[in-house]
């Protein structure tokens, strides 16, 4: 070809080009006055039927765009509900507005402008048998896929691969309503808003977004704010967040002190969809005064998520949050209790269960170190090991007053407060742990060196515990609670060896009528919810040996001399307030029915008394019904035992105020009870009848 001849082919390969750049000029300028997108409708319609089974209705004008862009807005539009579900759209439209630039389309680049979707209403639901009414349309998208496949099976060559961006994606005011049937959840979240900036494969784009969440039957709502910085890659199966913040509102009448803010933070998280891992840098969940960090992994996301790491909850003031959340603080015996809590532990974690290792616990000046381990939330089943350096419980306990707190063992104030929780609680409690504490120091008494191990399953409660060191003595125990009844049945053996009774009840209850070494056992049935239901059911045996002991009121020495001068007519009691009593052992054994201790083989004796007696105590009301015979020894008579002298006393009132009263008939004959009766009408003429009706009543009992 002569170069003439190029120079003319080149001209008109121009001039072609250049009028197919016109004509494209002038159908993009002319195609919109001239098409209308409108008539379509039908065909959109009938395409979205096809493909989905859904019918869509388009209630808005269409309008199309070309140069730059190629798009279409819509006006209000709907589309139809899954068969079988409420005869409402599963979603409307009010507006919305995509484009596609034109040009970059042929150089396999898709330029998408801001996608604006405005009022859109979404309504999502599942049927009692588990089925959600978008299940048909993920069905259909998968068989596409699947088909899509097969095709891309055939032989072929590879194509240039498309990239991809988004300038934006903006939804305002929208609402997506959700109802479970089958779980019976109803929930409503409006004002629903997001943002995004440029979104391209592989760079981070910022991400904001609001809404407000409501549940059915609910007296709050939720008001969450979320902002990131998203990255994606092409395949969809990896996500990197950075300077992530989610802000959740809770307000309403049921919410403490009615608004909590709470804000879950993070540094960075890389999200391997492909691996099944992730890996969450920096977190931090603040609300008020209350701080927790953690750096957290996770694996097998998909399949059986599981999430690692450690977790540190920084010192705060329980007792100033409670404060904050307007939530009442209890009356409490030290005024500084509650003052600092924090705790530090590593975490693994899956759907349905959470262990805690290396659990570290402060508690004001308590420390608490172990481990817990929740197998299954939903069956509550938890096993625990924890150490206790040092506890006064009693910091955290109402002020009681101590000549009104009624004994009880540890046993029974442990089952007290198992028998308080809800039956349902007990029946569905599955629990198995050990507890050791270094110092315990509850109710004023206080203690070393404690075990105590628990177990609960099928609605049954068994616990044995021990304390080493207890006032010079130990104490050891079991306990088994059964919550099949409409009342918890409580069974308890307990034994106490060598304690020192008197400081143990000074300490208890501010005073100690009674002293010496005691071994005690006891073997008790109840049932009941309350303390006092408990006390009163109680039915069992007990046993008990004092040594070296001393009775703190009275003086059955005194008493029988005294009695010998009344007789003959010689000076009335003295005071009585320093008198005591010195046995070297006393013992004896009771049977207890509904509450009631009977007690028929009492036996005291010093060197100089030997002492018997039978009598009755009251756990509820603490009441004493008691008499013994007491007989005084001739420690210089030649015979061993020789008696002499005798009275009967008989004990009534309470444990904390007992009353003595003397059985003067014990201690007069025929001979001499005309003597005193002369005594008395003397007393009468002296100082008043009152006194002689008194005596005269002691002499008839």
């Amino acid at each position: 070809m002569s170069r003439r001849a190029a120079q003319l082919s080149f001209k008109i390969i121009l001039s072609a080009l250049a009028a197919l750049v016109l004509l494209l000029a002038v159908a993009v300028y002319i195609l919109p006055f001239i098409v209308n997108p409108n008539d379509f409708k039908p065909e959109i319609t009938a395409a979205v039927k096809d493909k989905t089974g859904r019918e869509l209705v388009l209630d808005g004008d269409l309008k199309l765009s070309l140069l730059p862009w190629i798009g279409v807005s819509t006006g209000k539009l709907s589309l139809s509900n899954a068969p079988g579900f409420q005869d409402r759209p599963f979603a409307t439209l009010e507006e919305s507005d995509i484009k596609v630039r034109l040009l970059p389309l042929l150089s396999k680049k898709l330029e998408v402008s801001r996608i604006v979707l405005k009022g859109l209403t979404l309504n999502l639901a599942k049927n009692r048998q588990g089925v959600s009414n978008w299940d048909d349309l993920t069905a259909k998208t998968a068989a596409s896929a699947a088909v899509a496949g097969k095709q891309d099976e055939q032989p072929a060559s590879a194509p240039t691969p498309m990239t991809f961006s988004v300038d934006g994606l903006t939804i305002e005011n929208a609402r997506i309503n959700w109802d479970d049937l089958k779980s019976e959840t109803h929930i409503k979240i409006q004002d629903f808003n997001l943002n995004t900036d440029k979104f391209t494969f592989d760079q981070p784009v910022a991400v904001s977004t609001s809404m407000t969440v409501l549940t059915e039957g609910s007296k709050s709502t939720q008001a969450i704010k979320f902002n990131t910085e998203l990255s994606v890659n092409e395949k969809l199966d990896a996500f990197t967040l950075r300077q992530s913040n989610l802000q959740i509102t809770s307000a309403g009448e049921s919410i403490p002190g009615k608004s909590i803010t709470a804000t879950l933070s993070a540094a960075d998280a890389a999200l391997d969809m492909n691996r099944q891992t992730a890996n969450i840098n920096g977190v931090k969940l603040i609300s008020g005064d209350v701080a927790l960090a953690a750096e957290i992994t996770a694996t097998s996301i998909k399949d059986k998520p599981s999430f690692q790491g450690p977790v540190t909850i920084a010192p705060f003031s329980p007792a100033k949050v409670m404060q904050q959340l307007a939530i009442a603080l209890p009356a409490m015996q030290d005024a500084n209790a509650l003052s600092k809590l924090a705790a530090n532990f590593d975490l693994t974690a899956t759907g349905n269960s959470a262990d805690l290792q290396n659990l570290g616990i402060t508690l004001d000046d308590t420390q608490i170190n172990g481990a817990i381990h929740i197998k299954d939330f939903a069956q509550a089943m938890i096993s625990f090991d924890l150490n206790i350096d040092a506890l006064d419980a009693g910091r955290y306990l109402p002020v009681a007053d101590k000549s009104s707190k009624p004994i009880a063992s540890p046993a029974i104030a442990l089952a007290a407060g198992i028998s308080a929780l809800p039956v349902e609680t007990l029946r569905k409690l599955n629990a198995d742990g050990s507890v050791a504490l270094g110092k315990l120091k509850i109710n004023g008494l206080s203690m070393q060196d404690i075990r105590m191990s628990l177990s609960s399953k099928n609605g049954v409660f068994t616990s044995q515990q021990s304390v080493k060191q207890l006032y010079q003595g130990s104490y050891s125990g079991n306990l088994s609670v059964d919550a099949h009844g409409d009342k918890p049945a409580l069974a308890v053996t307990e034994k106490v060896e060598h304690v020192q009774i008197e400081p143990l009840l000074k300490d208890y209850k501010g005073s100690a009528p009674i002293g010496g070494i005691v071994n005690a056992s006891a073997q008790l049935r109840g049932q009941g919810r309350k303390p006092d239901e408990l006390e009163a059911s109680l039915n069992g045996q007990l046993s008990f040996l004092f040594k070296d002991g001393v009775i703190k009121g009275f003086n059955l020495q005194k008493i029988i001399d005294q009695g010998k001068a009344l007789i003959k007519g010689s000076a009335l009691p003295s005071d009585s307030k320093n008198d005591q009593t010195l046995f070297s052992e006393m013992s004896g054994t009771a049977t207890v029915a509904n509450g009631l201790i009977q007690n028929n083989d009492l036996v005291a004796k010093s060197s100089r008394l030997r002492v018997d007696g039978k009598g009755n105590l009251n756990l509820v009301s603490e009441a004493l019904d008691y008499k013994i015979d007491a007989k005084l020894l001739d420690p210089d008579a030649a015979e061993p035992d020789k008696i002499k002298g005798a009275v009967a006393i008989n004990i009534e009132g309470t444990l904390d105020k007992p009353s003595y009263t003397i059985d003067v008939a014990s201690l007069l004959t025929d001979k001499n009870k005309a003597k005193v009766e002369k005594l008395i009408n003397k007393i009468d003429k002296k100082i008043g009848p009152g006194l002689g009706d008194l005596l005269k009543g002691l002499l008839k009992k």
